[in-house]
């Protein structure tokens, strides 16, 4: 596990509309969780990853990234993104989002025979912002689910 601290991309703050209005909590919670995922790609790429895919849709669900590693490990990131520890971050990756995961994982592979037969890690990244800063903590290789 690793842990490290993240310069900000973005905060919008929460401004009381109604759902449905670009300012509403509702796409505060999704600006939030699109630059958390921003912000763990980039923190990957730190790391000597390259991107593969952000976003990626598939039958199964989404893939938030998928990065390669300087080792030639295909990496498959799902993001968790909390502005406090309060609703739990890597704890609300289960046992059957990671079975989407693998589902969502092979789809992909399937459409991309150029990674070959290359090794393949799921990990969990849980995203803390403090309303200045993410922090990120990393659980690399996850087998089960509840990081």
């Amino acid at each position: 596990m690793t842990t490290q601290q993240m310069p900000s991309t973005t905060t919008r703050g929460n401004t009381g509309q109604p759902p449905g209005h670009p300012d509403s909590p509702i796409a505060d919670q999704y600006a939030l969780g699109k630059a958390g995922e921003a912000a763990a790609v980039r923190w990957y790429e730190e790391m000597g990853c390259r991107l593969l895919g952000a976003r990626v849709q598939c039958r199964a669900g989404e893939l938030d990234a998928i990065m390669l590693d300087a080792d030639g490990t295909v990496v498959f990131i799902e993001v968790k993104t909390r502005r406090s520890g309060e609703y739990g971050g890597a704890e609300a990756v289960t046992a059957k989002k990671l079975a989407t995961m693998r589902r969502c994982a092979a789809e992909w592979l399937s459409r991309h025979p150029e990674t070959g037969q290359r090794p393949v890690r799921f990990d969990v990244v849980d995203v803390r912002f403090d309303g200045a800063a993410f922090t990120a903590r990393r659980y690399e290789g996850v087998d089960d689910g509840a990081c």
